[in-house]
């Protein structure tokens, strides 16, 4: 049975007049995605800025690339539980703390600069603390979405926020080095500011932004593997799991061997920066262009092709003559990524069961970024045996590979209209239960 506009809303609830507007129009859409808007500029500006400010301070590169290693192993560490906490906490207290904590940690390093007693202990300390509650955040921030859009509009309001997050990642670096050159404490307290701008667009957001919790909660590690279970007795999340950390591992791998290659081939670092920034770009305009592929294509063909296309133009790059046509096809084949990122994110959100969104979220996330840490290493290891035509090459591969569990996979062939879903979303606490058990 189809969604009845008139009656059914973003969760199976009675749709407000807002929800039946077009997106644009949405004023809590709104306020969380500009309020989102300044947090990822502010993230990706202090990004650059942390290790900056860690070399300055101690002049050494393995003192630097800790702070990285301290946050990235935060996330990882936090990912599951974070997602069964959010579960069972309310959402915008959840998202509010978090902006909270988050600004707060970045004001302190801006007096800690200023009165002269940071050093690399409190740096780290704040970094992963701001880490946490950015863990916390995310997975709260997807299962609120659900609540703030209609089920039918979901992709397209995955495509506003992949869109908002390649500007971010685009203008957020050199934002914190200009920042950094300014004054060190600088982009902290752009940072800072960036946050206490998200939290107040939070709190001013109106509708609820979960369903009402009934029943007590599960044990902490009971309610992760529940989530587990969830994910992978799913056909479509467990294509998911396979397709979206080959995907992202190789983006991450083809970035390195380019740079690798460029800088062999004598450009500069200017030059290398502008061809970076040139491929995100290229992402940026995918974005925008996705929610038009998606009024024109159905889901699951717009993610298959986009996966093949990919394939094509990497294999390309590993054969085409000339340093710079290499980087344009890098461009070009990161065109694709925003549509298939909106397309399985949207519709992840809209199977999902309200009680289980932020445990999915969170064990999609950290899948989807495992293999992420070693695809620099390989891409190292197969520049420096076979040259960067064969490590090109190989990339293309592991994209093929991702290609072909997408085009085999049930649970992406076999996806539903959207609109088709809301009224068969499983909330109750016995289907949620007899889903995650595969009883009937």
């Amino acid at each position: 049975m189809g969604m009845s506009t008139e009656a059914v809303g973003s969760a199976g609830t009675p749709a407000t007049a807002e929800q039946l507007v077009p997106l644009h129009r949405n004023r809590d859409f709104r306020r969380l995605w500009v309020g989102q808007a300044f947090s990822d500029l502010g993230t990706t500006a202090s990004a650059l800025a942390y290790p900056l400010l860690v070399l300055a301070l101690t002049g050494s590169p393995v003192q630097a690339g800790l702070v990285g290693s301290a946050n990235l192993a935060t996330q990882t560490i936090f990912g599951l539980p974070a997602g069964a906490l959010v579960d069972r906490w309310n959402r915008r207290r959840v998202m509010i703390a978090c902006e909270s904590v988050r600004a707060l940690t970045a004001g302190t390093l801006v007096v800690a600069i200023l009165t002269g007693w940071a050093s690399l202990p409190v740096i780290v300390v704040l970094g992963v603390v701001g880490s946490a509650a950015g863990v916390f955040f995310g997975p709260a921030q997807s299962a609120a979405l659900r609540h703030i859009v209609p089920t039918t509009q979901l992709p397209l309001a995955s495509a506003r926020n992949e869109a908002r997050s390649y500007a971010a990642e685009l203008a957020g670096p050199p934002l914190g080095g200009a920042l950094f050159a300014l004054a060190r404490f600088a982009p902290f307290m752009a940072d800072a500011i960036s946050y206490l701008i998200s939290l107040v667009a939070v709190a001013s957001i109106r509708r609820p932004l979960q369903d009402e919790r009934r029943g007590k909660p599960e044990g902490l590690a009971r309610s992760i593997m529940m989530g587990l279970r969830f994910v992978v007795k799913e056909p479509f999340l467990r294509a998911v799991l396979g397709v979206a950390p080959i995907v992202n591992a190789s983006f991450i791998g083809l970035i390195f061997v380019l740079v690798v290659v460029l800088r062999e081939r004598g450009v500069p670092v200017a030059g290398i920066g502008g061809v970076q920034s040139a491929i995100l770009a290229g992402g940026l305009v995918g974005a925008l262009v996705a929610p038009w592929l998606q009024r024109r294509l159905r889901t699951p063909v717009l993610i298959i092709a986009a996966l093949w296309l990919m394939v094509l133009l990497v294999g390309a790059a590993a054969v085409a003559p000339g340093t710079y046509t290499v980087a344009a096809l890098l461009a070009i084949a990161i065109l694709p990524s925003p549509t298939i990122n909106a397309g399985l994110f949207g519709y992840q959100i809209a199977i999902t069961p309200d009680a289980m969104q932020g445990r999915v979220d969170g064990a999609i996330s950290l899948f989807a970024t495992s293999l992420g840490p070693f695809a620099p290493l390989l891409a190292g290891v197969l520049v420096e045996l076979w040259g960067g035509q064969w490590a090109f090459a190989a990339f293309a591969t592991f994209l093929a590979v991702a290609a072909v569990i997408a085009s085999v996979s049930r649970g992406i062939r076999t996806m539903r209209p959207l609109d088709r879903d809301a009224d068969q979303a499983v909330d109750s606490p016995g289907q949620l239960r007899s889903a995650i058990d595969g009883k009937s």
